[in-house]
């Protein structure tokens, strides 16, 4: 099992009193920042009032061969995390969301869920830790796995509140904090595309990496191209945030996309797999500048198209940062769960989730990120040079009419590969312990194919 999880969210402060299992269902969403579809949650309570604590979520694992190992590690992952911030939890609140399949009833999903909330029950009782109530959500009803009564529990369940008539609604209201949608709408906008443009976007990448190879065999050549990269990203940065954000998702995303080549995409997917490259580019991070970079980052993430997907892992750790950093946690933590699907070795989305799930200051790391660029910028006028501009055209063609203008501009690929291990993340881009090199797909021996 993949041990990224997320173990905390937004609301965390906020004295809300819940009577029952109504009221649990109804304030999940608040606890996360979205409604989690297709996922398993633990949430830590504390002390004689059960002050929630940590969060953990999961997607529920499809193969019930695997929900016991799963509810060991789940359960084991939320208590020790809890105890090494010195607060073990006093009991857990457990909670199984997950919408019907095709001709299954939403009372079917509660029963075939039933085992999985037993394994999850007896791990947490295994560590001495109570589960005080294990809720099923789905298809906008709620059942008690806990409650043998019929009464209170009916066969068909309970209807979940209506949006923002409860406490938690309320209390969320006032704290200015906001549920996003569905996890699975929030992952819709960092998803690479499967449609008709996704061809089109895999052959400039096979191309553009093709170029590549043996300008990053040569050192001058490897950092011409890291120059060039950044100069394309800032072009592309500037074009996106010069565009007002429409107020739809989903038009917002489909224009963005409009808004950059495939070439263009290509070079700068490609160039962002190197380390130093990517550090200077998670610089862009704070006012308008940095909610143009969130635009970028995830319209890069969606054109990491077919063998390219793990590619995707920089562009939305970048995205992961800008979004953590300008204060939206719930957009972080699903950024870094695909960014560690992607990719599950991969630091920088390592040492954020670390950060993120430990409590640690993004101010932290945005002062070392503004001292690293105070400092290039006094060596760059020192050395007599002038900033960087691009010199890429202003405008490209739009991808959805099938034009793709941009630069020949390619880097090498080169990726992190380290041992998970607890690390207290002082500079997002110092803690790599060892790589290994990337060639773009195509060039490698022994990988069928794709790139690693």
């Amino acid at each position: 099992m993949n041990k990224h999880h997320e173990s905390t969210g937004p609301i965390d402060t906020q004295q809300v009193t819940l009577r029952g299992p109504a009221d649990l269902a109804d304030a999940l969403p608040y606890l996360l920042g979205f409604h989690p579809d297709d996922s398993v949650v633990l949430v830590a309570l504390h002390g004689g009032r059960g002050r929630f604590g940590g969060r953990l979520r999961h997607g529920i694992p499809q193969s019930e061969t695997e929900w016991g190992r799963v509810a060991d590690q789940l359960a084991d992952c939320l208590i020790s995390d809890s105890g090494r911030r010195g607060d073990r939890p006093d009991a857990i609140v457990l909670f199984l969301c997950q919408d019907p399949d095709t001709g299954e009833a939403p009372h079917e999903v509660m029963e075939r869920l039933r085992p999985f909330a037993q394994l999850l029950r007896t791990a947490c009782g295994s560590l001495d830790v109570p589960v005080l109530e294990a809720l099923c959500i789905s298809n906008g009803r709620y059942w008690s796995y806990c409650c043998p009564d019929g009464r209170c529990c009916p066969r068909d369940g309970n209807p979940l509140a209506l949006p923002g008539t409860t406490v938690m609604a309320a209390a969320a209201t006032y704290a200015g904090i906001q549920v996003r949608g569905s996890l699975r709408e929030l992952e819709q906008r960092l998803v690479p595309w499967s449609g008709a443009h996704a061809p089109e976007q895999l052959r400039a990448l096979d191309e553009v990496g093709a170029a590549m190879v043996t300008r990053i065999l040569d050192p001058h050549g490897r950092s011409q191209v890291a120059g060039e990269t950044l100069n394309l990203a800032r072009c592309l940065l500037e074009r996106v945030g010069r565009t007002p954000v429409l107020p739809a998702e989903g038009a917002a995303d489909f224009r963005d996309d409009g808004l950059i080549g495939h070439d263009e995409a290509a070079a700068v997917i490609l160039g962002l797999q190197d380390r130093e490259t990517r550090d200077r580019a998670a610089r862009w991070m704070e006012g308008s500048e940095g909610h143009a970079a969130l635009r970028l980052w995830r319209a890069l993430a969606r054109r990491c198209v077919g063998p390219y997907m793990e590619h995707a892992a920089a562009p939305l750790a970048l995205a992961a940062w800008v979004s953590w950093s300008t204060g939206d946690e719930p957009g972080a933590r699903v950024a870094l769960s695909l960014a560690l699907r992607a990719d599950p070795d991969y630091t920088f989305a390592q040492l954020l989730h670390q950060a993120c799930n430990e409590g640690v200051d993004p101010e932290k790391l945005r002062r070392c990120l503004r001292e690293e660029e105070e400092e290039a910028l006094k060596s760059a006028a020192g050395e007599g040079a002038p900033r960087p501009e691009a010199t890429v055209p202003r405008r490209a063609g739009r991808v959805r009419s099938g034009a793709s203008a941009g630069s020949s501009a390619t880097t090498r690929s080169r990726k992190a590969a380290v041992r998970t291990r607890p690390v207290t993340p002082a500079n997002p881009g110092t803690a790599h312990a060892r790589r290994r090199e990337r060639l773009p797909r195509g060039r490698q021996e022994g990988r069928d194919g794709t790139s690693g």
